[in-house]
């Protein structure tokens, strides 16, 4: 983000100009994030992205509203006799259902969103979990080197050559155990023990990427010239070190809070995730593998939202990663214009043709 491409140079006439002369042009400086604005709105699929996970999160946040002042029911409320057929089959999306009816009989759409917070929540719990600990880890281990560098690496070999999924899945059941909860019954069964969980086994993909920014920063000019001023090693890593690897960071989140959205999914698809009495899209897409063949809609619409969140995170993720890096940006831009120039060549030769 400390170059500018020359794409982006703005250029404005100064207010006088020398007798007999043009007037010369003046460069207009902008700061950096007015320079990432400008490369980050040109990508459309990420500001697309970025709307619809907004979308998400105001329906995520307003889920209680809804239920309570537009559908009148709650999410686990049971239509048995309005809802389901003579044959006990689920009825399709109507007019009161926008979504259709679960195979229990409760309203899909009411479920759906309150799924939406689930997914949403744990996500953010777990990914905001390993940010914290992937970049302690990754800033000490970078800064130190040595026998620190060393126990560091190690121990993220380690976790990362753990079976996560049959390691999440043997947690989770044994916190669960009779509602017992873990750490003497400190944490229980719920939203809080699953993001735990899942941030404990997230933090080493972020500690590596850290690591490695730190290795090559730790030995440039502004961080010797702190030191030689007298600085000590908390404000080198804290003011000097952490400030110039915000981006990497940023884009790394982003980019794993929908890897954690599908664990989450995951363990509740297989029935070991947060509470039976929770709503979660990885539950109602469980729920519905036996119901497609009669209730294609009970599949449809939480695998839609699930789709599309990860998509989003994943388009925003790639966005920023191009609007930081000047040389992804300048790649883009230079794609973008062979296209257009194409374009414009396809619409011109049939009119010299003619």
């Amino acid at each position: 983000m400390a170059q500018t491409s020359a794409t982006e140079q703005a250029v404005q006439p100064a207010s006088t100009a020398p007798p007999g002369g043009e007037a010369p042009q003046q460069i207009v400086g902008r700061s950096p994030w007015d320079i990432f604005w400008g490369r980050f709105r040109q990508d459309k699929f990420a500001i697309g992205g970025l709307v619809f996970i907004a979308f998400l999160i105001v329906l995520a946040l307003v889920a209680p509203l809804i239920s309570k002042y537009v559908v009148h029911h709650g999410p686990n409320q049971l239509f048995v006799f309005t809802e389901l057929n003579e044959f006990g089959l689920p009825k399709g999306p109507n007019g009161h259902f926008w979504f259709g009816a679960d195979t229990s009989g409760r309203d899909l759409f009411v479920q759906v969103l309150y799924g939406a917070r689930t997914s949403l929540i744990v996500a953010f719990l777990a990914t905001g979990m390993a940010m914290v600990i992937g970049v302690i880890m990754g800033v000490v281990a970078g800064f130190y080197r040595g026998k620190i560098d060393t126990f560091v690496s190690r121990l993220i070999d380690v976790v990362l050559s753990l079976p996560v999924l049959l390691l999440a899945l043997g947690l989770v059941s044994a916190c669960g155990l009779q509602n017992k909860g873990c750490l003497g019954g400190l944490i229980r069964p719920g939203l809080l023990l699953v993001s735990m969980v899942i941030g404990l086994f997230s933090w080493p993909y972020i500690a590596r990427i850290v690591r490695g920014q730190v290795l090559s920063l730790r030995e440039k000019e502004f961080v010797e010239a702190a030191r030689a001023m007298g600085a000590g090693d908390g404000t080198i890593m804290l003011r000097e070190i952490l400030p110039n690897i915000v981006a990497p960071i940023i884009v790394y989140t982003t980019l794993i809070i929908p890897s954690n959205v599908i664990f989450e999914a995951t363990l509740s698809f297989l029935g070991i995730g947060v509470p039976a009495s929770t709503p979660s899209w990885g539950r109602q897409l469980s729920d519905a593998s036996n119901a497609f063949s009669y209730a294609w809609w009970t599949m449809v619409f939480p695998g839609l939202f699930l789709f599309g969140t990860t998509l989003a995170f994943n388009l925003v993720g790639d966005g920023l990663r191009d609007a930081f890096d000047p040389r992804g940006f300048v790649r883009t831009y230079k794609q973008k214009e062979k296209r257009k120039s194409r374009r414009k060549e396809a619409r011109v030769a049939p009119e010299a043709a003619s």
